[in-house]
């Protein structure tokens, strides 16, 4: 049996997209998926998304780590499969409505390979004095660093990821630098790849309403964040401790389309 699949790309943070709407194949084949998203032994990419059939949407985003479990809300990868959609003939206008992990999203297209997602509304951000931690669709740790691209993500990641309260269920940790006059930097260890991505969507977005939060956003509605893969833009609502009417705004690139024999 061959797999036709779709090779994406968000500012680097790369996605394997499959059609799967016909439900040939079973969603919980997490080793195929571990396989797939191998980049020795398989296609390689930080994660994988089915695009299903959903009732009363346009399609079903059903989302994978590279470590072949299903997981929580993507930005970057929620960016590309609506990119996918269009092209496909799922999507007709410029506007899409999908269904996530995390509930319903709406998507925008502002240009040819540019996306605007829509996020969940944020609650509350948990100050803990050196760091923040804060759920944007999926669990995020971010803190203030200096001379961020010295820093041993991979290493610091890790350690943070999996020490107490986090080690569980696992959380996604960002390290940002903010300089005055200049885009704030982001490097993110993720997990679930058990590695630094060149960017991360949610990651991005909840880099941004912390600095919204201390008074250091780009705008009074946005911040740009510029990720190792490229530049990000975040809009938003500030509400007091809230945040609501959040987006992510950025490229959603097809890379190539291919076959994978299993």
């Amino acid at each position: 049996m061959k797999i036709e699949f779709y090779k994406y790309e968000g500012t680097g943070n790369d996605f394997i997209i499959i059609d799967n709407r016909d439900k040939k194949l079973k969603a919980d084949n997490h080793a195929l998926w571990k396989k797939l998203c191998d980049r020795h032994f398989g296609i390689g990419a930080d994660g994988l998304m089915l695009i299903q059939k959903k009732k009363g949407y346009d399609f079903e985003m059903v989302y994978f780590n590279a470590d072949g479990n299903e997981s929580t809300m993507c930005g970057n990868g929620g960016r590309c499969i609506t990119h996918l959609a269009k092209k496909l003939g799922i999507v007709k206008g410029k506007t899409a409505g999908f269904i996530a992990i995390d509930g319903k999203h709406e998507a925008n297209f502002v240009g040819k390979d540019t996306v605007k997602l829509k996020m969940t509304d944020v609650k509350s951000i948990n100050d803990q004095k050196s760091f923040y931690t804060l759920n944007t669709g999926s669990p995020h740790y971010v803190t203030f660093v200096k001379n961020v691209m010295k820093l041993p993500v991979k290493i610091d990641g890790r350690t943070i990821r999996n020490r107490e309260p986090f080690k569980k269920e696992g959380i996604n940790v960002n390290f940002v630098e903010v300089i005055s006059g200049k885009t704030p930097i982001q490097r993110t260890y993720e997990r679930g790849v058990e590695d630094e991505t060149l960017s991360c969507g949610t990651g991005t977005v909840a880099t941004a309403l912390v600095l919204a939060k201390n008074g250091l956003s780009t705008d009074k509605y946005h911040c740009d964040i510029q990720t190792m893969g490229g530049m990000l833009r975040v809009w938003f609502i500030q509400q007091k401790e809230s945040f609501k009417n959040i987006w992510l705004e950025g490229p959603a690139t097809f890379v190539f389309k291919g076959s994978y024999k299993i």
